[in-house]
């Protein structure tokens, strides 16, 4: 699961009421069961040491495909990939840094350094081996949010060609004071897409600007600055685009907040008063006028490849409808060792999460066929920013205006105790949960309230890059209720270590029984004629309406 740790497991579903309408998410026929020994065996295989933490593009990859293609066939499926292979090559550009960076701004003639790392973060997802951006001008955005569906347009159509974007992290309601006009506009403490900052890139390219930098702030953010500093020496990966001038700015990242402040200051601008105005859907940006920023650096640029692994069940009536099922296959491979062991084998995150995607492949090959197809995918380089999956949304095998749903599987913890409250993340994005409600409440069970919204755990999964594309999604994390002592030791002391590891002692009774609520709505999915939808308002409603409008004779 690629999220923090602070993030990534507190996060519980919203209580979704049933509705006569979904009625018809109560199968028809007779259904076979999830069985936890599979479920537990294909577990402790992906994790062992063999595989060797599954990283992509390491021989750890190369076993982990071999050894799925080997699965997916034995379980009588057919291939699912392109051209009838059992794999989707995943064409990936990766750069790193290459020597220092000099980063300065101009101000009333004068010009003073900024120190990559500690005062602004910068990289680029283009595939080039330098990049130079000189006296650039500086406007201030607001939150950088285009959200037409929410009435919100922070550019209000100002040509931002060569200029760097200054943008506010989270969302325009974010932390927004008690009665302001602004609540409601958003999602409040639950971020959206909007407030991601890998939106605020990717937005940044579509409205031509050079540049791009979030101002940091924690609370906003998720995490204190160290955070990004740990990390902004790795390599930074993106899938290959046809045209990466076009999608990525020349220079990306994040500047600490009082380094911002300081600039708006030289600009003879409040920046106080700036955030506040950022508020208000009548805000317009703002020009920084005599301010400027210079950004030179180096950066190694190459391509390496990965790969998605498919299966597929033709449907029997509509097989040109999709119901799609899928977990991530990667790991963190051989990295920093820890007590005397480099091996991040992956077992919750997310060997489990693919042996639940094998499971309900043998049932759905064992059982009646359905009427509109299954696909099921184990998705590559989930860890390295759910590049598997977002290639395929770049370059979908199976089209997605006729992909019906797409149901994740991320982390599932080992267990007996079969937990009351079940976790769905992302819960009242569609009504996928509510079909899923409907068949808890059958075995007693519940979708309860997610106490850390704000983390915006739902774009950080396998399901998002489908998700923007239109395409509905479910992701439910078994076991990760908050007040679970086995996932509070997990999130501790397993969590994307080396101690993620499968032990003698397994048992997956109570993934089990969350996975088979999983395979009930999807077959109730494959046998329908029915769409799920986004709810009104959501910021994937729209694209999802053009899937609809596409669909019609």
């Amino acid at each position: 699961m690629s999220m923090s740790r602070s993030a990534a497991f507190g996060l519980i579903a919203v209580l979704m009421t049933s509705t006569s309408a979904l009625a018809q998410t109560v199968p028809s026929t007779p259904l076979g069961r999830v069985d936890p020994v599979r479920l537990s065996e294909a577990t402790r295989v992906l994790a062992s040491d063999e595989f060797e933490g599954r990283a992509p593009v390491t021989p750890g990859e190369d076993k982990t495909i071999e050894w799925l293609t080997q699965q997916f066939q034995a379980r009588g499926l057919e291939p699912g990939g392109p051209d009838g292979s059992w794999v989707q090559v995943a064409q990936v550009s990766r750069t790193s840094q290459d020597g220092p960076a000099a980063i300065s701004v101009t101000a009333r003639g004068r010009t003073s350094a900024l120190q990559r790392a500690t005062e602004v973060i910068v990289s680029s997802d283009r595939p080039v081996s330098h990049i130079s951006l000189k006296d650039a001008p500086l406007v201030f955005v607001g939150y950088g949010v285009d959200a037409p569906e929410r009435g919100w347009d922070d550019y209000k159509g100002v040509d931002l060609t060569g200029k760097i974007m200054l943008v506010l992290v989270n969302d325009p309601d974010f932390n927004a004071p008690e009665g302001h006009p602004v609540t409601g506009q958003f999602d409040g403490q639950a971020m959206t897409f909007y407030g991601r900052w890998t939106y605020k890139f990717q937005v940044a390219a579509a409205h031509g600007a050079a540049g791009v930098l979030v101002i940091h702030d924690t609370p906003g953010a998720g995490y204190p600055w160290s955070t990004l500093q740990n990390s902004s020496t790795a390599p930074k990966f993106d899938i290959v685009r046809a045209d990466p001038d076009k999608e990525r700015v020349a220079a990306q990242g994040w500047i600490q907040g009082a380094v911002a402040e300081k600039l708006f200051q030289d600009a003879g601008l409040d920046f106080a008063a700036l955030k506040a105005q950022a508020r208000t859907p009548d805000f317009r940006p703002v020009a920084l006028d005599g301010v400027t920023m210079s950004i030179d650096f180096g950066q190694k640029a190459d391509r390496v490849q990965t790969r998605n692994v498919m299966a597929r069940l033709p449907g029997a009536t509509h097989p040109d409808e999709t119901v799609m099922f899928g977990a991530h296959w990667d790991a963190y491979g051989r990295a920093t060792p820890k007590n005397g062991d480099d091996i991040y084998n992956g077992a919750v995150d997310n060997a489990t999460g693919v042996a639940a995607v094998l499971e309900l492949a043998r049932l759905f090959a064992e059982g009646p066929r359905p009427e509109r197809s299954t696909v099921f995918v184990s998705w590559a380089a989930e860890e390295t920013g759910l590049l598997g999956a977002e290639y395929y949304a770049a370059n979908p095998v199976w089209p997605l205006e006729t992909t019906v749903a797409n149901i994740n599987m991320d982390s599932l913890l080992p267990g007996t105790e079969i937990d009351p409250d079940i976790v769905v993340i992302g819960a009242g994005k569609n009504d996928l949960d509510d079909r899923l409600a409907v068949l808890a409440s059958r075995e007693g069970r519940r979708l309860i309230p997610d106490p850390a919204p704000q983390a915006g755990a739902f774009y950080r999964s396998d399901h998002f890059p489908l998700a923007r594309k239109g395409v509905p999604a479910l992701f439910a994390a078994a076991g990760f209720t908050g007040h679970n002592a086995a996932s509070r030791d997990y999130v501790a002391n397993r969590y994307h270590q080396p101690t993620d590891e499968w032990t003698p002692d397994w048992k997956m009774d109570a993934a089990a029984a969350d996975v088979q609520l999983l395979y009930e709505v999807g077959s109730a999915l494959a046998n329908s004629r029915d769409w799920p939808a986004w709810k009104p308002g959501d910021e994937f409603e729209a694209a999802r309406q053009a899937s609809a409008d596409a669909r019609k004779p």
